[in-house]
């Protein structure tokens, strides 16, 4: 692999997916605005259900499109088959669940009234598992400025009809429609886009490559469902023991960061098949450099992101999601922690490593174990406050246990702490700007939201950058990448 082509395909990606949050960053906006708390806790308690379960169900099957398209490219189309095959399964059943057993919603969130959505909710998730591979197989097939522009496709679609959806109806029920409407769209371009790459790929299934493809995944999927429960599993005690009204502000308090979680996907998604690929060639070492270079580049994001949230939490709540939320702020800023755990990525090493699999399942079990007892005391004596602190300690424990691991696994040796001397001056970059824009917001508490966020974003923007320069962490391929984006930037300006 090129030096350089970490940095180029996780620019790709990461373009791609900022554009999709500008076009999705009004939904949120929108909603809190045209839905009282309840609804809107009714809206995050359905659709926390269909996530959970688009991710869970197929236990990531699909992605083993990682793996086996570079390994197999005689059996490209058995793979993309098999996996076509086992989500319109998996989906079909979820669906049919919803549909015979209604209750099951009410039973999840102690409220009957959410039975009546049962019915569109199962064809919104047999929908979005079917159609789930959409962004995986074009990467996987490294067709990067394709699922670049899949990418941006569906979440420009995805919003597009979600806000008609509010502005036109502004009911939770529509929304539903309208994801039932996106996911058909999603599945019709994903039909068509596997028989232009695969031709009639499904006259040849192979059952042999499919026992493999189960063998892959199922130990990987069920470390996935432990990981989610791990993460989502406190939405669901909260909502459950709290109500729509209480979840809709710990709902606030625990939205994902957009931006950082794009940065997050498109880094795993270009590494796992790379990391693959060195593992094949049993290239440790490679790993290794290429791992810390990604734990470095994240760092560069996430750590000035915690400390500016961290500093403008109370103005980024009320000018987002209006003062009515307020309320979520102390949730807001412990689960920002989960940011600085974030910048160490793991799930490229156990795709690539097989036999480390049970080794992750075994830790996960004793984790939400913990995760499960955690989470009934601290919501019973702290609320919301002890359920997101577990959260944060469970996931913590498990980047280390995980990472000290792999280190015995790649052969670190303590030479090797070297390879993080940038991180450190990142990280003391990011204080030392969350420090000053700290100082900087002391006078202006009371002005509105906008004009704090604009003074105390431009102070620590100065800071951090002159910071970084200062370091001298900015390589010299980085500042060449930097340039040549913005002067595309530039000639697309000029030519609109």
């Amino acid at each position: 692999m090129k030096s350089g082509s970490l940095t180029g395909y996780v620019s790709w990606l990461m373009a791609a997916k900022t554009l999709a949050f500008l076009f999705n960053l009004a939904l949120p906006i929108l909603l809190v605005r045209r839905l009282d708390l309840t609804e809107f806790g009714i809206y995050k308690q359905l659709f926390l259900v269909i996530g959970t379960s688009v991710v869970v169900l197929p236990l990531g099957f699909a992605m083993n499109a990682y793996y086996f398209l570079p390994r197999e490219p005689d059996r490209r189309a058995q793979t993309v088959w098999n996996i076509f095959l086992i989500n319109l399964l998996i989906g079909g059943l979820a669906c049919a669940a919803l549909t015979l057993r209604p209750e099951l919603l009410g039973i999840i969130f102690h409220q009957s009234g959410l039975t009546g959505y049962a019915n569109v909710m199962g064809v919104v998730i047999m929908l979005w598992i079917l159609s789930s591979a959409i962004e995986i197989i074009p990467i996987a097939q490294g067709e990067m400025k394709f699922a670049s522009v899949m990418i941006m496709s569906v979440q420009l679609t995805r919003t597009s009809i979600y806000l008609a959806a509010v502005i036109v109806f502004g009911t939770v029920r529509a929304l539903l429609y309208a994801a039932v409407l996106q996911g058909t769209l999603q599945t019709i371009v994903l039909c068509w886009y596997m028989r232009s790459r695969f031709g009639h790929f499904w006259r040849r299934p192979d059952f042999g490559l499919l026992r493999r493809q189960l063998s892959y995944a199922v130990p990987l999927g069920l470390a996935g469902l432990l990981y989610t429960m791990q993460t989502d599993l406190h939405d669901y005690f909260v909502s459950n023991r709290l109500g729509a009204a209480v979840f809709a502000i710990y709902a606030v308090g625990t939205v994902d960061l957009p931006l950082v979680n794009l940065l997050q996907e498109a880094t795993n998604a270009v590494l796992i098949p790379h990391v693959s690929e060195l593992q094949h060639l049993n290239d440790n070492r490679g790993i290794l450099l290429l791992m810390a270079r990604a734990t470095r580049k994240l760092a560069a994001a996430y750590f000035p992101v915690y400390a500016f949230l961290f500093v403008a939490a109370p103005e980024v709540i009320s000018l987002v999601f209006t003062r009515r939320y307020l309320a979520s702020v102390p949730v807001f800023l412990i689960n920002l922690t989960l940011l600085l755990s974030g910048t160490l990525l793991l799930d490229p090493l156990f795709r690539a490593f097989q036999d480390q699999r049970f080794f992750l399942i075994r830790v996960r079990v004793v984790l939400c174990a913990l995760l499960v007892a955690g989470l009934w005391y601290g919501i019973r004596h702290f609320g919301g406050i002890g359920a997101i602190t577990t959260v944060v300690i469970i996931s913590v424990a498990e980047r280390i246990v995980t990472a000290v691991r792999f280190g015995h696994v790649l052969g670190v040796t303590r030479k090797d702490i070297v390879l993080l001397k940038d991180i450190g001056k990142l990280a003391m970059a990011a204080a030392a700007a969350g420090l000053v824009t700290a100082l900087v917001r002391l006078p202006l508490r009371g002005e509105r939201p906008f004009i704090v966020l604009i003074a105390c974003g431009t102070v620590f923007a100065l800071v951090y950058l002159a910071g970084v320069l200062l370091a001298g962490v900015v390589t010299p391929e980085e500042k060449d990448l930097l340039w040549r984006k913005i002067a595309a930037l530039g000639l697309l300006m000029g030519g609109l």
